[in-house]
């Protein structure tokens, strides 16, 4: 295996400065500055704006341990604001920029914070409109380029760094002393669990619980070569792209470019990524589009569909007896194959994935799924096309990946075994408890939580229902609090449900309800794009007014209609079409009796979607209680 040199223990403001001394002309950031622009910055010159940033807050005032926070979407500035209380042996406080002043007013009370970070003028008015019910916090830094104004409690990037600049010319060894004075078990950040269940906690990583993490991560997956571009566009917010996506590339040094959910396909072909993070919404949506493309005439979607079945035959024919599939970077797909389905894979790969994977950008290495179940249809998928998924699973507080499949041995619709130096075992109710070095020790300001997030000899709780596989390869069943319950005292697994829906052409998301009811209904969001494509190709007349949509050009995406579009017998005979199909895999009282359709998307704004798109089951319940009590007879509601 080729060296990976890049496996070493240190604090992160350490590595930055190795990179910037060692590695100072390789590309470090790349970012867009219009529809076809992007410029980048290398290694060196990131070393050297977090310098004058972090000198900056030295200058206001921060001192060690301090907390600072930062309120951006996935940026350069993010990281440059992170290094930045790092280098001044501050603690990073996390906050999503999507959450409500109340929830930003109360996460900067919990924490502390005496800055913070905020992207851009909007965030600035939330901020400064519940200033005087923060009473820890003193300054705002303004991310905005060129941001600049006159209230002197609130900066812009470029005044902190003329203040850090002045600091570090009048006394350079003060801010040398500070950065190198960085214990590796000194607390890094504060990152507040996503609250999908309760009230948010904030979770304490260390320097050394980070490093552990990235180590363990660089360890399993195959080496990372200097031209490697990792793209960016999951929040940074949270630990998952901020430590597995940035954290390993920051130690290889290697190039982080930045995109956004919403702009993920057009932005493959801009950077070419050869890595990247992604959540199983993403996928979904990756395929879809694919799928679209392909429907565009009867011959383009005969060819397509021909070539998924092909495809999956070879997956397949390549699986071990217990489910592995090899799918190693270099691999023959063919191999051990019969002669003719290995000429008809070679004819569909010639004529339809070599497209799919040119759709990634053409330098396409592997990716990652976490912050969700992965169905095994969707990961066979992409299997088919040559596209390597790795999918793994972890939680804030364990900072990502304890189980991971291996590139050589996936098994789809597991989260593989477990990683280096991390154990694991099974409580007698099927929850995966977990120890090792990447796992937080401790909740702030919250001993109550930290207790009871532990067994007595110190395994982590992870909240989830696992089953055990071959080889130790764990499938998740479902959180604890996602396992339904009927009036029989029947469980079902909400995530079982969820899943069979994750390629389907005509519905977006399900969410079943059980609990304590005498049988299953859903409520679901149909994929009204592929609806709208429909209804015009069919000249099916509806109310546009009624449509709203989100996003631009190639990102775009409708999220509500009217009632009369939802109303279309067509829509209701697609819908349940997909419905009685799903409950033809699943027990009798498994199966979903009846649905209600609904008009909108989910949304982060109404408090139904975390920022991981993970959709927060009670809150939609909770929000759709009226569609829910018309699918049952009133004694039961």
């Amino acid at each position: 295996m080729e060296d990976k040199w890049y496996i070493t223990q240190q604090t992160f403001p350490a590595l930055l400065h190795r990179n910037a001394t060692q590695f100072g002309g390789r590309r470090a950031q790349w970012w867009k500055t219009g529809p076809t622009q992007t410029t980048s910055i290398t290694y060196a010159e990131l070393g050297h704006i977090v310098d004058e940033l972090s000198a900056g807050l030295m200058e206001l005032g921060l001192q060690k341990g301090d907390r600072a926070a930062v309120m951006a979407h996935t940026c350069p500035q993010w990281v440059w604001a992170d290094y930045s209380i790092l280098c001044a042996a501050g603690i990073t406080v996390c906050i999503y920029p999507t959450l409500s002043q109340k929830e930003l007013v109360f996460l900067v009370n919990d924490s502390g914070a005496r800055f913070l970070y905020v992207q851009d003028t909007e965030m600035l008015q939330k901020a400064t409109g519940a200033w005087g019910d923060m009473p820890t916090l003193e300054r705002i830094i303004v991310l905005q380029d060129g941001y600049s104004g006159d209230d002197p409690k609130v900066l812009g990037l470029a005044q902190l760094r003329e203040l850090g600049s002045a600091l570090l010319a009048r006394d350079p060894a003060v801010y040398e002393a500070r950065w190198r004075g960085v214990d590796l078990h000194d607390r890094m950040t504060i990152v507040y669990t996503s609250g999908t269940t309760g009230k948010q906690k904030g979770a304490v990583h260390t320097h050394f619980s980070i490093n552990a993490a990235c180590t363990r991560d660089c360890i399993a997956i195959p080496p990372y070569h200097a031209d490697d571009v990792v793209m960016s566009f999951l929040p940074l917010a949270h630990t998952y792209e901020r430590q597995c996506g940035h954290g390993t590339a920051m130690h290889a040094a290697v190039t982080v470019a930045y995109s956004s959910p919403q702009t993920v396909l057009p932005d493959l072909q801009t950077f070419r990524p050869t890595v990247f993070m992604s959540v199983p919404r993403i996928y979904e949506r990756i395929y879809m589009a694919m799928r679209e493309m392909a429907s565009k005439s009867p011959v383009k979607k005969t060819i397509f569909e021909f070539a998924m079945r092909t495809g999956q035959q070879v997956t397949e024919a390549r699986a071990t007896k217990d489910g592995f599939i090899d799918m190693s970077e270099g691999i023959d797909f063919t191999r051990g194959v019969n002669p003719w389905l290995v000429l008809k894979y070679k004819l569909v790969d010639h004529l339809v994935f070599r497209k799919v994977r040119a759709l990634l950008g053409g330098r396409f290495r592997f990716a990652f799924s976490a912050a969700g179940g992965l169905s095994a249809d969707l990961c066979k998928v992409f299997m088919a096309m040559g596209v390597r998924i790795i999918e793994g699973y972890g939680a804030t507080e364990t900072c990502n990946t304890v189980n991971l499949n291996r590139l050589d041995k996936i098994l789809p619709g597991s989260v593989g075994p477990l990683c280096h130096a991390v154990e694991g075992r099974m409580a007698p109710d099927g929850e995966w408890l977990v120890k090792g070095p990447n796992v937080i020790t401790e909740y702030w300001n919250n001993p109550e939580a930290t207790r009871e997030a532990f067994t007595d000899d110190g395994f982590y709780k992870t909240g989830d229902v696992v089953q055990m596989g071959p080889d130790g390869y764990i499938r998740i069943v479902d959180r604890k609090k996602g396992i339904m319950v009927l009036d029989t005292g029947k469980n079902i697994p909400a995530a079982k449900l969820e899943n069979l829906f994750s390629v389907s052409r005509w519905i977006d998301i399900v969410v079943p309800v059980a609990d304590d009811r005498p049988f299953v209904t859903a409520l679901v969001v149909p994929k009204y794009d592929a609806f709208i494509r429909l209804f015009d190709a069919e000249g099916i007349s509806y109310d546009r007014t009624d449509l709203e949509f989100m996003g631009e050009g190639a990102a775009r995406m409708c999220v509500r209609v009217g009632a009369d579009f939802i109303g279309q017998q067509r829509l209701k005979d697609l819908v349940d079409h997909e419905m009685q199909a799903a409950n033809g895999r699943l027990e009798e009282y498994e199966r979903i009796r009846k649905f209600a359709i609904l008009s909108r998307r989910f949304n982060e704004a109404q408090g139904e979607m975390t920022p991981t798109l993970k959709i927060k089951r009670n809150v939609v319940i909770k929000n759709f209680a009226g569609e829910i009590a018309a699918l049952y007879p009133k004694a039961v509601v």
